[in-house]
């Protein structure tokens, strides 16, 4: 019995290293631009102050508030978002928030169908390094 428990352990942290290093790789390749962290992490942002979304990745994602960009990445690569490069949100709240789930929109045949469902991260104040 004891033998069985250790060896499900062994199994559970060698999974558990693999998915960290899965997401340490896909954050190492993101094709967010480089940017400066200028504030501190943010749970929601007003949702009728949004002008913006740029999808860069599938776990990138930044958002124009007013004059601010925040750049939201998500604690789980999501399917498909950085290639559709879309996605829609339903909250009850007037605020998106990082315990909000987004929905890829994904284009078939000339209609828009909700593809995987993404929990967001913080939303992290930030300016963008400019480009050379």
């Amino acid at each position: 019995m004891k033998a069985l428990i250790l060896a499900s352990a062994v199994a559970g942290l060698t999974a558990l290293t693999a998915c960290s290093t899965n997401m340490e790789s896909e954050s190492a390749t993101s094709k967010a631009p480089a940017a400066r962290v200028v504030g501190d992490p943010r749970a929601c942002i007003p949702i009728n102050q949004i002008n913006e979304s740029t999808v860069h990745d599938n776990q990138t994602i930044d958002f124009r508030v007013g004059g601010q960009t925040y750049r939201n990445t998500l604690p789980l690569s999501c399917p498909s978002l950085g290639f559709e490069k879309s996605f829609t949100y339903k909250t009850s709240l007037s605020q998106l928030c990082n315990t909000d789930v987004i929905f890829v929109l994904r284009n078939t045949a000339g209609s828009l169908e909700r593809g995987a469902g993404c929990g967001l991260g913080m939303f992290i104040p930030v300016e963008l390094e400019k480009t050379r």
